[in-house]
C-alpha cells in the first residue's frame, strides 16, 4: 500500500507540472536568470524546481537526486527525461539553483503552490488537518572553529576583500596592515606554540589579538569608503567572537572565557549556526529543522528553522502562519514534551486534540507524575491527597 501511494504522487506531479509552474510561476523563476552565449547550455529552471520538490518529498540527498535521474524511472517520468543516459543536470547546478531559490524567497511559493494544486485537485483529503510536529538536527555547512581560528579566518577575508578590490596580491595588504600572521596557510602552525601549556596558549592568543588590534587601525585609515566598508564586515566578526570568548584580566592579560557564552557565534562564513544537542553525548553544530507532517496524506504541510540551541516553542508561531496561508484547520497534532510549552497548546481551541509521549514512570521515594491527576479544563492538579492547585501549562506547581 506504502509503495502504491508513493507511485501516486509521482504521477500526480507528471500530471499536474505544468499547473505547479504556471507562467506566472516560471516568469518569476527566469528573473533569476540571464541569457548568455558563454558555458554549457540552460537547464530549464521548471525542471529543477520538480526537481527540488521531490528530493523534498523523497529525502534525498544531492548526489542521490543524481543517480535517481538516470536510475529511476519514476524520477525520469516526473522530470520528462524518460530513458536518459545523461544526468538532466549536475550537483552543482542543483545546489546553485535552490540558493538562488532561497534568496529570491521562492522555495515558500513553491511549497504554496504545491499545495494548491494538490487542494484544487482533492487528492490529498479534507482541510481538517491531522498532523505531526517535530525537529530534527540539521548540521550547518559553515566550518567550525576555535576562538583562535576564528578571529584569524575573520581578519584573513578582511585582508583578501581588499586585496580584491585593489588587485593586489594578499601578502601585499596583509603587509600593509600588519596581518602577515593570520594570512599564513594554517594559523596554528605560524604561532607556532605549544598548544598543551596554557602560558604559551595565552600568549598566541595575544598575538592573534594584537593583529586585531592593528587591523582595527589600518582599517580606520583607510581612504577609500568601499573598502572601509568591505573590512568592516569581517573586523566586525572579529570583534564579537573577541567579546564572547575572551576576558581581560586586572594586570591587562587576556585568556580564554571559561565555559561556553550564550548565543556564542562558531563560525565565520555562517553567523547563524549555533551549538546544540540532540542527546547528552551528541552536539549538533548548526540548527534544528522542524517539520509539520500531515499523517493522511505523507505531505510536509510547514516547515521551520531555528538555530540548535533554540527551544522548539520558539517556532510554532512560523508554522501556524504557513497553516494560516493555506487556509487550512488543525484538528488534530502529535507532538513531543519540547513543544509542550508553545503557543499551539497553550492558546489551542476547544477542536484542536494535542497528542504526546507520557512521561516515563520511575520508582523512586516520591510519588510518581501518574499519582497526580491534571484538570485542563480548570487547569488545576490533585496530588494523592487530594489537595488541589491551579497551574500554567510550561510552568512550576510547589507546596
Amino acid at each position: 500500500m506504502k509503495k502504491i501511494r508513493k507511485a501516486k504522487r509521482f504521477v500526480f506531479l507528471r500530471q499536474h507540472r505544468h499547473e505547479l509552474l504556471d507562467e506566472v510561476f516560471q516568469q518569476e523563476l527566469a528573473r533569476l536568470y540571464r541569457a548568455s552565449e558563454r558555458g554549457q547550455p540552460p537547464i530549464a529552471p521548471a525542471q529543477l524546481a520538480l526537481t527540488t520538490i521531490l528530493q523534498a518529498y523523497t529525502g534525498a540527498s544531492d548526489d542521490e537526486v543524481i543517480e535517481a535521474t538516470l536510475m529511476d524511472r519514476r524520477w525520469q517520468l516526473a522530470l520528462d527525461c524518460l530513458d536518459t543516459e545523461q544526468a538532466p543536470f549536475s550537483k552543482g547546478t542543483l545546489v546553485a539553483f535552490r540558493q538562488r531559490l532561497i534568496e529570491a524567497q521562492m522555495d515558500r511559493r513553491l511549497i504554496e503552490r504545491t499545495i494548491e494544486i494538490a487542494s484544487q485537485s482533492q487528492a490529498f483529503g479534507s482541510r481538517a488537518l491531522r498532523a505531526a510536529l517535530d525537529s530534527s538536527p540539521l548540521w550547518g555547512a559553515g566550518r567550525v572553529e576555535d576562538t583562535y581560528n576564528l578571529v584569524g579566518h575573520a581578519l584573513k577575508k578582511v585582508m583578501r576583500a581588499v586585496a580584491d578590490q585593489r588587485g593586489w596580491e594578499l601578502v601585499e595588504v596583509a603587509r600593509e596592515a600588519g596581518a602577515e600572521l593570520v594570512c599564513a596557510t594554517s594559523l596554528k602552525a605560524a604561532l607556532d606554540r605549544d598548544w598543551d601549556q596554557q602560558r604559551q596558549k595565552d600568549e598566541a592568543l595575544e598575538q592573534v589579538l594584537q593583529v586585531l588590534s592593528a587591523v582595527q587601525t589600518w582599517m580606520e585609515a583607510l581612504v577609500d569608503d568601499e573598502e572601509k566598508a568591505v573590512a568592516q564586515q569581517g573586523v566586525k566578526i572579529a570583534e564579537q567572537v573577541q567579546e564572547q570568548d575572551v576576558q581581560i584580566n586586572e594586570q591587562g592579560k587576556a585568556s580564554l572565557v571559561k565555559g561556553v557564552a550564550k548565543d556564542r557565534r562558531i563560525s565565520v562564513e555562517d553567523g547563524q549556526m549555533r551549538h546544540g544537542r540532540k542527546s547528552r553525548s551528541v552536539r549538533v553544530n548548526g540548527y534544528k529543522r522542524h517539520v509539520l507532517h500531515d499523517l493522511d496524506t505523507d505531505l510536509i504541510r510547514a516547515v521551520g528553522l531555528t538555530p540548535a540551541n533554540v527551544p522548539e516553542t520558539s517556532v510554532t508561531e512560523a508554522i501556524s502562519e504557513d497553516l494560516a496561508r493555506q487556509a487550512t484547520t488543525l484538528m488534530e497534532l502529535h507532538i513531543d514534551r519540547a513543544y509542550l510549552s508553545s503557543h499551539l497548546v497553550r492558546e489551542r481551541s476547544d477542536e484542536l486534540e494535542i497528542y504526546r509521549k507520557a512521561w516515563p514512570v520511575r520508582e523512586s521515594k516520591r510519588f510518581h507524575k501518574q499519582a497526580f491527576s491534571l484538570d485542563w479544563e480548570r487547569q488545576t492538579i490533585q496530588c494523592p491527597a487530594k489537595q488541589e492547585m491551579p497551574f500554567v501549562p510550561g510552568g512550576v506547581v510547589s507546596i
